[in-house]
């Protein structure tokens, strides 16, 4: 099985780097970095990753959602937010598989990824999913999560 093709959408050099980072010892490939919400549309539109961790608040403002939206809906990746700004998310999280809220660990978010690694990869969820990481109702009936939490 091909390695997962990340987009990472962040605005602080310094996260995007660590970020990088996580992805890599995860067995994911880093396809691109976007520091606003434009440029991480070209990059999805460019190199069709099959996740894109988000942040809301880009340089170009808090067009996070937006863009995440665009990418979930019209490149086929998988989103997932990364950020300090959860009260910004809407209810149905744009479109976006979850979110990890900052700050958070460099554990919580290599289980994270683990996490939906493999729900990406079975279509479904082994487990409830690790300590940090809040999925949308969408992708909790999308990959099971309630079935497994009840038969688990």
């Amino acid at each position: 099985m091909a390695p997962l093709k990340v987009l990472i959408v962040e605005d602080e050099a310094l996260l995007a780097v660590e970020l990088g980072f996580l992805v890599q010892e995860a067995g994911m490939v880093e396809v691109g970095h976007a520091m606003d919400s434009a440029h991480a549309v070209q990059l999805a539109e460019r190199h069709t990753p099959d996740l894109a961790l988000v942040d809301v608040h880009l340089a170009d403002g808090p067009t996070g959602v937006d863009a995440a939206r665009e990418i979930a809906a019209h490149h086929g990746a998988v989103v997932l937010f990364m950020t300090a700004n959860v009260k910004r998310l809407p209810e149905d999280l744009a479109g976006a598989c979850g979110v990890i809220a900052k700050p958070y660990s460099d554990r919580s978010v290599r289980r994270a990824l683990a996490y939906v690694a493999h729900c990406m990869a079975f279509g479904c969820a082994e487990a409830a999913p690790p300590p940090g990481l809040s999925l949308s109702d969408a992708f909790l009936e999308r990959w099971g999560v309630d079935q497994v939490q009840r038969t688990g």
